[in-house]
């Protein structure tokens, strides 16, 4: 399987796009200004980033047994939620064996100072959920500063492996000599898939040195405060995306492919002969027509190759997904039209799940199929179609309707969130794009502006609230764009565009 890594970086915002046989498969989307809804506002920090995998000293500010769970201040604007069985390891359980969850008045007490890990990102009205269990990922194993013992990731399937991997991992702790953490257990990750003792070590020696600093900070820290911020998104990317699989990795800016380089070259130096500099001609995802796909992940109707489409729609419980055949009839009969279209849509679902970083409970209504070994076949497309997930997912069988449960852990705002807003016009039973994602859409014009008529100033005319938006962070929008190569912009109003609509041209 051919796997092409792309990473833009633009003025306003960095995108990941994972490519596979020539199919987009994964996008990653961190906005370096903006963010700024008013639902979540990080003290002293900087808005729109991730904080999964940071690691922070938080004070408990209530303990509430009937929830058994605690809410933790982690320098937000609202606490952070810690349940009991994530807060487990503060009460002395075991962590790989032991599932029973202790009382949560057992591991924490108002006022303490406890060091925490965010797992999920501040969704809505919610604040990030927060787990005591810290761990610190590498690029072969995950650390587990608090618990020992040795775990291995269900995505390691071959038995034979799963025994050599723990056989090595449990000689590596026995040969640690004081360099690793001592008393610290390790995940191994499934890209160890084929790794010798010598890189399992010096893998976790790197996390040794990731873990002390950590330690160092909390012995003069006051809560609130991050200890521990995860890879910058070049190198996350890195760690997590680029395999034995992947072919290149692209990256259209020096800066960015040099940290690349400097991160291969620290912990997986096979790598660094696959990062590349594009320089077009074009802009690297209009190359790859990535821009285009990425517009239509906010549409509801997704098509399919035989002529059907899905339709994909959220509400506040759950998403729906619905599988029509359209005019699409196969020679056959009706059950093999039914099969083929249950087919490409079960392909097509789990990447869509996964593009449009939907969580939670969704349910797929195919077309009814009578027999049983068709529903199992379509049930099997759609796991494999899921199993190309990162993120955790469950399916159900198929009810007598032809309805399937899925359930796909929710780690942070689908995209649908990130780029559009509810309609004030029709009362909330449509979306509009946002004035950010409009904004940021005007800043890469510009970037292309900018690259194709090198030196000349650029006018940019567009709606008052999309110009407003791009005023309150004029200092960051202006710095980012000089960095790209538009030094000269001028932002005008013009109450005769709708919001989406804008002109950049050369002023």
């Amino acid at each position: 399987m051919a796997k092409d890594v792309l990473i833009n970086i633009g003025a306003a915002e960095i995108r990941v796009a994972v490519v596979e046989d020539g199919r987009l498969q994964e996008l990653f989307l961190q906005r370096l200004i903006g963010s700024d809804d008013g639902t979540v506002r990080r003290r002293g920090g900087p808005c729109g980033q991730s904080l999964i995998g940071n690691i922070i000293l938080g004070r408990v500010q209530r303990v509430l047994p009937g929830m058994q769970a605690a809410f933790v201040d982690i320098g937000l604007d609202r606490a952070g939620f810690l349940g009991a069985r994530e807060a487990r390891c503060l009460a002395g359980l075991p962590a790989f064996e032991e599932e029973r969850a202790p009382k949560i008045g057992d591991c924490v007490r108002e006022g303490e100072e406890i060091i925490v890990q965010a797992v999920k990102d501040p969704i809505g009205d919610k604040g990030a959920r927060l787990s005591a269990n810290v761990t610190i990922p590498g690029r072969l194993l995950v650390m587990v500063p608090n618990q020992p013992g040795v775990a291995l990731s269900r995505r390691i399937e071959d038995e034979s492996e799963r025994a050599r991997l723990q056989a090595l991992t449990k000689a590596m702790l026995a040969e640690a000599n004081g360099a690793l953490v001592p008393g610290a257990g390790y995940i191994v990750r499934s890209a160890a898939t084929g790794a010798a003792l010598s890189d399992l070590r010096e893998d976790a020696e790197r996390l040794a040195e990731a873990w002390r600093p950590v330690m160092e900070k909390r012995k003069q820290a006051r809560a609130p405060v991050t200890l521990y911020h995860d890879l910058d998104p070049i190198e996350r990317t890195m760690r997590d995306e680029v395999h034995a699989q992947t072919r290149r990795v692209l990256i259209d800016d020096n800066a960015a492919m040099q940290a690349a380089l400097a991160y291969c070259r620290r912990a997986m130096p096979e790598a660094e002969s696959k990062i590349e500099l594009f320089s077009g001609p074009g802009t690297l995802f209009e190359c790859y027509g990535i821009e285009d796909e990425i517009a239509r992940l906010t549409e509801p109707r997704v098509p399919l190759p035989s002529g059907g489409w899905i339709t994909i729609e959220a509400t506040e419980a759950l998403t729906t997904v619905d599988v029509n055949s359209g005019s699409f009839t196969e020679a056959a009969g009706l059950e093999e039209t039914s099969l083929r279209v249950n087919l490409e849509a079960a392909d097509e679902i789990g990447r869509q799940l996964c593009l449009r970083g939907i969580g939670g409970l969704v349910v797929a209504d195919f077309i009814h199929l009578n027999e049983p070994e068709n529903i199992q076949t379509v049930l099997d497309v759609l796991a494999a179609s899921l199993s190309r997930d990162h993120t955790p997912t469950q399916i159900s069988g198929m009810s007598e309707f032809g309805l399937v449960e899925i359930t796909r852990k929710r780690v942070r705002d689908p995209l649908m969130k990130l780029m559009t807003e509810c309609c004030h016009t029709c009362h909330g039973h449509g979306r509009n794009r946002t004035a950010e994602s409009v904004a940021l859409d005007i800043i890469r014009q510009v970037e292309r502006t900018a690259a194709a008529l090198p030196g000349k100033s650029i006018a940019v005319r567009a709606a008052p609230d999309v110009v407003r938006w791009l005023m309150v962070h004029e200092d960051d929008v202006r710095s980012g764009l000089a960095r790209r190569g538009a030094p000269r912009v001028s932002f005008e109003p013009r109450a005769e565009f709708q919001r989406e609509g804008f002109d950049v041209g050369t002023g």
